[in-house]
């Protein structure tokens, strides 16, 4: 469900769920949240990245959840309870986060991308917010890599952005092909390991603040 791979001074963590696509039910957004805590902690680590297996970084949160919770109301509080955590500890990470977009990043899964600092993406990247039309979306944390006027017509248009596009808005740094994605990944990770890790963790901590996106619960950002 989440693969670890630990390498030197960084780390890379894979959504991996092909079957469904990736997609961030409350155990797999849960094991993100642990995976983040664990690494802040150690030492060793300087950086940390994060992709999606089989061609897709995700599809966003499992919607069956939310169809079994209509009926369940401890597990719908236990998805928002899951939701809250796993922004919280996203956007407060204390070490640079680099999202590596393969294929498409939908509603949570496109939140998880701008909660990141840096995104690369392959020429098959797509981001949407397609649940614009029924449920409310995360702002904040959009805005804060893109600005209001694009984050505005990103969110209350519900339009996607193909991989060209979001080159072209500065959501993401670079555009590569599918099978190059993992080597500049690693060359960008690299690049992050070889700072000092309080440096790091000093300028992340500026970034953090200059953003001054309030953690407050996931409707609410």
């Amino acid at each position: 469900m989440l693969t670890i791979d630990r390498r030197d001074r960084w780390a890379l963590l894979t959504l991996d769920r092909p079957r469904q696509r990736n997609a961030l039910s409350i155990e797999l957004r849960d094991a993100v949240s642990d995976a983040l805590d664990d690494l802040a902690g150690d030492e060793r680590v300087h950086g940390v990245a994060i992709t999606g297996a089989g061609g897709t970084f995700s599809a966003g949160w499992d919607l069956r959840e939310f169809e079994r919770a209509r009926t369940d109301p401890d597990l719908a509080a236990r998805i928002w309870a899951s939701g809250d955590r796993f922004h919280h500890t996203l956007l407060g990470f204390p070490l640079p986060l680099v999202a590596a977009v393969d294929g498409p990043a939908l509603a949570g899964a496109f939140d998880l991308a701008v909660c990141c600092d840096v995104r690369l993406a392959s020429t098959t990247a797509r981001f949407a917010h397609p649940e614009f039309s029924w449920a409310d979306v995360v702002y904040a944390p959009l805005e804060a890599a893109v600005g209001g006027a694009v984050a505005r017509d990103l969110l209350l248009t519900g339009r996607p952005l193909d991989a060209g596009e979001a080159l072209a808005v500065g959501l993401v740094s670079v555009v590569v092909e599918p099978g190059q994605l993992a080597a500049h990944l690693a060359g960008v990770m690299a690049r992050i390991a070889a700072a000092p890790r309080d440096v790091l963790r000093r300028t992340k901590a500026k970034a953090v603040r200059r953003a001054a996106v309030d953690l407050a619960p996931t409707l609410q950002l």
